[in-house]
């Protein structure tokens, strides 16, 4: 393959990549840090956090997701939307997360911890 063709090839592909990156919407996200994540939103004591999270659901609305690390994080602070999640959509949000540690060492998330809710 012709090294020209290549190097356009992989030109095209970083631009497509970072023109979707900056354009993605993420209204109800603060502004992240690389590694870190979202870690320095709460700048108080654990005794303090829910006013930290209190000022940032009057900023982002009543559901809003903070990045801690590599775990995505969904805040709820509204009644309605409290009431929403546990109602109505109690067994979606009930599934554990599939990890790639539970496809692998867990023999397809057939162990009891790994396992997400429902039939399996």
């Amino acid at each position: 393959m012709d090294p020209n063709m290549l190097a356009y090839a992989s030109l095209t592909l970083m631009l497509i990549f970072l023109v979707f990156k900056l354009f993605k919407k993420s209204m109800h996200l603060p502004p992240k840090l690389p590694i870190i994540g979202r870690f320095y939103v709460i700048k108080e004591p654990l005794t303090t956090d829910y006013r930290t999270l209190d000022t940032l659901s009057k900023t982002f609305g009543p559901v809003f997701s903070l990045c801690f690390g590599s775990f995505l994080i969904v805040i709820v602070s509204s009644l309605a939307a409290v009431d929403e999640c546990f109602t109505k959509n109690d067994v979606v949000l009930a599934s554990r997360p599939r990890f790639t540690l539970g496809k692998y060492i867990g023999y397809n998330w057939s162990i009891m911890a790994l396992a997400p809710y429902g039939d399996h």
